[in-house]
């Protein structure tokens, strides 16, 4: 009997420390992007955009190669509504993003953060195991759509799937969606080569 009840109460407490998953679709939390030159830009600015939120590594070779795989989305779907935005997270993120964005050509805002905002973005803990790049997916009304595991998925962190998120969110109306201001729309272009 011992036995039996040690078991359950070990499958219990492992249970209760496997990472619970983030309901999707749900509402985009509140984020703040920082920029080396000062500039803070919320997430919710984009509201009325098709957005691939990226969370990524500077020195990570899968978050380079994704970058510059959504530069040129950006520049295929852009004028239709898709904005790609960046958030560097590795330990000193704020000086490496000019030269990770100058770097890989990235034609789009790519900012930093520090990692605890954004596990708390993801709904991950500091103690979770996580792979980069983390991508988030937020319709036009301010919802997320998708969102990479923790662990990754690799139909998830390929640019088919990217393709088919952009058109399916591209086609949702926008209702109640705000134009960006032209603060965003200078950033954007100040971080094009």
């Amino acid at each position: 009997m011992r036995l039996v009840l040690a078991a359950l109460v070990g499958i219990l407490c492992a249970a209760l420390l496997l990472p619970a998953a983030m309901p999707v679709p749900r509402p985009a939390p509140d984020f703040i992007i920082h920029f080396k030159d000062g500039t803070e830009i919320p997430l919710k600015s984009f509201r009325g955009k098709v957005i691939a939120l990226t969370f990524v590594h500077t020195t990570c070779p899968h978050c380079q190669h994704a970058s510059q795989v959504f530069s040129k989305l950006f520049d295929e779907y852009g004028a239709r509504g898709f904005q790609p935005l960046g958030v560097a997270f590795n330990p000193m993120a704020n000086l490496y993003v000019d030269d990770f964005v100058r770097t890989y050509g990235i034609k789009y805002p790519v900012g930093f953060s520090a990692d605890i905002p954004v596990l708390d973005f993801l709904g991950i803990s500091a103690m979770e195991r996580h792979v980069v790049p983390q991508i988030v997916w937020i319709d036009r009304k301010g919802n997320i759509r998708s969102q990479t595991p923790p662990l990754g998925e690799e139909k998830l962190l390929q640019e088919p799937y990217w393709r088919e998120m952009i058109e399916t969110l591209l086609k949702e109306p926008a209702e109640g969606a705000k134009k960006p201001t032209a603060t965003h729309a200078t950033h954007a272009a100040k971080k094009s080569p």
